[in-house]
């Protein structure tokens, strides 16, 4: 979530930004209940000062035998207009935090404006294309007549878009896990966690998968908790809500986690197979930096991850 106070030092970038990404966003309508959650703050902060003031004047007037019900009146209208305002100002808060789950975050301005795949911008290519002296079939066909992937029985047991793995296939995929696994802890420094396959409302909306995406979630519905969609979604949840210490940091995390997506409107050529299936493993690496983390110094850790 962008802070408000950049967008509002910022919204024609963080307009265009929204309309660079096809999104509708409503610049003018945040700005608006930022403003006037600032107004309210401001009221209720006089106000307060106010009854702070005349709660000791009235002390002392007590204190002399002076009558002070004109002033008690007063205070009484005062702690009704902030009841009052404090009621509006919860309004304003829940308006502005649904909208701000909406805004999208700026891209790098190198990332190039398209519409399609087709202004996808080529960075760098390593190696030639292999070149095969017959035509090639695609992978699930290989996999099937391998023996190592069955499409059809994965379908049977649960549906479309889940695959039951059998031999050398479930072999390899827990083999890679492990493969993985290690590596990053072995060479580079990184923890292993175990994290739970469930998660709540919050971890979702905190990495950004709710609200935009609940309709590619598997919901559970009477927990009101999800299957996680990524590993990513509970490993970055493990510091939610704490203030991490400048010298602890960098933190390394590895997790292995099955992933669950509904991927609700995929299909076509470019989603058969092992593509865009609803059930997948994954091996996520989250590192949690210092805020000033510069971008080179984020693409370093990358190249050496």
């Amino acid at each position: 979530m962008l802070d408000i106070r950049f967008i509002r030092e910022n919204a024609d970038l963080v307009r265009q930004a929204a309309e660079n990404k096809g999104e509708k966003l409503d610049v003018e309508r945040i700005l608006s209940l930022d403003g006037d959650r600032r107004r309210i703050l401001q009221e209720v902060e006089e106000l307060r000062g106010e009854r702070n003031r005349s709660s000791k004047e009235i002390g002392e007037m007590r204190k002399r035998g002076e009558d002070a019900g004109e002033q008690m009146a007063r205070m009484k209208e005062v702690s009704d207009r902030i009841k009052e305002l404090d009621k509006g100002l919860g309004a304003v808060e829940d308006d502005m935090a649904a909208l701000l789950l909406e805004v999208p975050n700026v891209p790098h301005p190198s990332v190039p404006v398209g519409a399609d795949e087709a202004s996808n911008v080529e960075i760098r290519t390593w190696g030639e294309p292999v070149e095969f002296p017959f035509e090639p079939k695609p992978h699930w066909e290989v996999g099937e007549k391998l023996g190592i992937i069955d499409i059809g029985r994965g379908g049977k047991i649960t549906g479309s878009g889940f695959i039951h793995y059998r031999g050398a296939g479930a072999l390899l995929e827990r083999a890679l896990i492990n493969f993985m696994i290690d590596l990053h802890v072995r060479e580079h420094g990184y923890m292993e966690v175990q994290v739970p396959f469930i998660v709540n409302r919050e971890s979702m909306t905190t990495t950004g998968q709710l609200p935009k995406l609940e309709s590619d979630m598997y919901r559970l519905p009477e927990e009101d908790a999800f299957l996680i969609p990524t590993a990513e979604v509970p490993v970055t949840n493990i510091h939610r809500g704490e203030i991490l210490a400048t010298d602890a940091l960098p933190v390394y995390y590895v997790a292995y986690t099955p992933c669950f997506r509904r991927e609700a409107g995929a299909h076509g050529k470019d989603t058969r197979g092992l593509i865009r299936i609803h059930q997948f493993d994954k091996v996520e690496l989250v590192k949690f930096v210092r805020p000033e983390t510069s971008y080179d110094e984020l693409e370093s850790l990358v190249a050496n991850a």
